[in-house]
């Protein structure tokens, strides 16, 4: 869309979609070779493609991320990111808990938590944990696990051994060190080969790896705030700035605490597809979670090269007809407020 050549090399364990995106844009009309897809791993195929093209865009892992920028740079090359994330939902204690619950879950445990923006934290305005959380832990503990292609299951497994292996460390670091599992906390190889039940933890602490550490899995933690400038600092208490939510029946509210977090998006009764499918706002992270932006103005802008051709007519910038500098200003400044008088700019 913005005139350029695209070279794409997906995560290996997504290559098929994106070979079968390719191919309905090509059976739409998009001409051959403008769209190439190049598989392989990344320290070969992504680092080629990072080492040739014009810009670089790039969706993965924080410490990654770091390695392609410092690549980019050292060719010029401009580049934007979106990296990991620990987001948060906050329930205030106004929020329909119903919505809020549903939601929650939504946010915490679809595609198994190995979403960009999926939340890993859900803190709670005490006045309302008492109700919130037997809710929302009866809600998970409802959840109907499987692997099949189809419709019907409430979650699927983790992508490979080493997401399963990252979850349950997190989960097993957790309980070691003092967490309580509200519900979950265990594989169901029964299920699939790497599934893992949603899992809620309440209880966790700061030496805890899954308290600052993105899990990206069916893992979430469960804190309890005594208001909103508390939800807040806790929100914003994180090397990351992705995506998060707040739940109020005041909008006006909400509005009022979003702008106070520290995050690229701020969804407000929702979770993350209010501002994932803005496709007209601009959608990134602050602080380690990127740099940015998709969709929006900014979103295509960033793939072009600005580029400014002027032209001068009637007189000349510089003196001209033997005038002084002096002589010059001052006809200049005259030429200005006549053209302002007669409203042109």
């Amino acid at each position: 869309m913005a005139g350029n050549a695209v070279v794409l090399r997906p995560d290996q364990q997504g290559s098929i979609t994106a070979l079968a995106g390719v191919e309905l844009l090509r059976e739409a009309g998009l001409p051959e070779g403008v769209f190439r897809v190049v598989l392989g791993a990344g320290r070969e195929a992504g680092r080629a493609v990072v080492d040739q093209t014009d810009y670089v865009c790039y969706t993965g892992s924080t410490p990654t991320g770091r390695r392609v920028a410092q690549s980019a740079a050292a060719r010029l090359v401009s580049f934007s990111m979106e990296l990991g994330g620990k987001n948060s939902v906050y329930i205030a204690d106004d929020a329909d808990l119903g919505r809020a619950v549903e939601g929650a879950v939504r946010a915490c445990f679809s595609s198994a938590g190995q979403l960009c923006i999926s939340t890993e934290r859900v803190v709670v305005h005490e006045a309302i944990a008492d109700e919130f959380i037997p809710r929302f832990v009866a809600a998970v503990e409802a959840m109907t696990l499987g692997t099949a292609l189809e419709y019907g299951y409430d979650m699927g497994s983790p992508v490979s051994r080493a997401q399963l292996d990252t979850v349950t460390e997190h989960v097993e670091d957790a309980k070691a060190k003092g967490a309580t599992v509200l519900t979950g906390g265990r594989r169901r190889p029964e299920v699939g080969p790497f599934v893992y039940e949603p899992t809620v933890l309440e209880g966790v602490t700061a030496a805890m790896t899954c308290r600052d550490e993105e899990t990206f899995g069916p893992l979430v933690s469960i804190y309890r705030v005594a208001d909103d400038n508390a939800a807040i600092a806790l929100v914003n208490d994180t090397q990351y700035g992705l995506n998060s939510s707040v739940w109020t029946r005041d909008v006006q509210r909400g509005r009022q605490i979003a702008a106070r977090i520290q995050t690229g998006t701020v969804n407000i009764n929702e979770c993350y597809a209010a501002a994932w499918a803005s496709m007209g706002a601009p959608m990134g992270g602050m602080k380690d979670s990127g740099m940015g932006r998709r969709h929006g103005a900014e979103g295509i802008l960033k793939y072009t090269e600005a580029q400014t051709v002027a032209a001068q007519y009637l007189v000349p910038i510089a003196p001209a007809f033997g005038m002084s500098d002096k002589a010059h200003a001052a006809a200049l400044t005259l030429s200005l407020r006549a053209m302002k008088i007669v409203g042109m700019k």
